[in-house]
């Protein structure tokens, strides 16, 4: 029951004594009565000011989710989040400071300091990873890559060594893969059909994995994977074939970042090495050799490569493992949000 509704009942009651008399009133007590229920009206008119200014607030629009614009007798007053309590924030979680995840400050990505993106980084983007498609995938410093296993009888494995460069095309193909470049060969491949199985799956000559890539910041602002070992796919797919470790094998990997100025990417290892961003080869260190570094200095290369400040861009990576003894793969980057693809 509202509490003008009490009122009203109380001076009812009060009107009703007046107006009938008291029995023990001989003295003079009706008047006295007549003056309290005066006053008890005047009070009734300051409450129903009171009242009616009150649900001329909660009237338009209580914002406890029903539609009905009151002030709600199980939603006893509108609160804007939609949770039917007395006590509003304006975030439908019901708690006291409104976000949308019931943390105490509102961004609606639980953590602390509100941003509006849901993605938990301080400066907003409204579709939860800031590269501006709008499908909420989180950028970080985990590459995904596809390890692929070849027989050692592959035509290109175990075959001669030497460094090669040119082997690929310097513009990406519109698969995504890198394109040969030999013609009909070159020093260390055996033709376009061999090398295209590098990169694709192809039955009963590869067999792929999926192998996740983790940089780790090794300083403010530097990322980097370091392995002088790196052997992923030991004891799997076709296996060691009479080796200590899977030598055979190919790598790939597509990510995304976006160009704010001053990002290196830096790869060091052995054998085979491509990077592309937008399309264009930035690294080049082909052949059977041993460890070779390679960098990309996204503003020296800018204008080679197309770039421009704030605008996102793929990196596409192809490594290649084909010989004995030795596996060095290194990646570092000052890159710190890489987009998975």
């Amino acid at each position: 029951m509202h509490r003008g509704t009490v009122f009203y009942v109380m001076a009812a009651c009060a009107l009703t004594l007046t107006a009938c008399g008291d029995d023990g009133g001989a003295d003079g007590g009706s008047g006295s009565e007549t003056e309290t229920a005066a006053e008890v009206g005047d009070e009734l008119s300051e409450a129903g000011g009171s009242e009616a200014e009150s649900g001329e607030a909660e009237a338009e629009g209580d914002g406890d989710g029903d539609g009905d614009g009151d002030d709600g007798e199980a939603e006893a007053e509108g609160d804007g989040d939609g949770d039917g309590e007395a006590e509003g924030d304006g975030d439908g979680d019901g708690e006291a400071e409104g976000d949308g995840d019931g943390e105490a400050e509102g961004d609606g990505d639980g953590e602390a300091e509100g941003d509006g993106d849901g993605d938990g980084e301080a400066e907003g983007d409204g579709d939860g990873d800031g590269d501006g498609d709008g499908d909420g995938d989180p950028c970080g410093t985990t590459l995904n890559s596809t390890v692929r296993d070849f027989k050692i009888a592959h035509p290109d494995f175990q075959y001669v060594i030497g460094v090669d460069p040119g082997i690929v095309e310097v513009n990406l193909g519109l698969d995504s893969k890198p394109v040969y470049a030999g013609n009909p060969v070159t020093p260390t491949t055996t033709g376009v059909d061999n090398f295209n199985q590098w990169y694709n799956d192809v039955p009963d000559v590869n067999l792929p994995f999926e192998v996740p890539i983790e940089l780790i910041e090794i300083q403010p602002g530097l990322f980097e994977y370091a392995n002088n070992a790196f052997f992923p796919i030991d004891n799997q797919g076709w296996g060691n074939e009479g080796n200590i470790h899977n030598y055979h094998f190919t790598l790939e990997l597509h990510t995304k970042f976006q160009y704010l100025g001053g990002e290196v990417f830096t790869f060091e290892g052995d054998d085979d090495l491509w990077v592309f961003v937008n399309g264009k080869l930035g690294i080049d260190l082909g052949g059977v050799h041993g460890p070779l570094a390679g960098s990309i200095d996204m503003d020296a290369q800018a204008a080679a490569l197309g770039l421009e400040i704030g605008a996102f861009y793929d990196l596409d990576f192809f490594f290649a493992e084909r010989h004995t003894t030795q596996s060095n793969f290194k990646i570092t980057t000052t890159i710190s949000c890489l987009f998975p693809q």
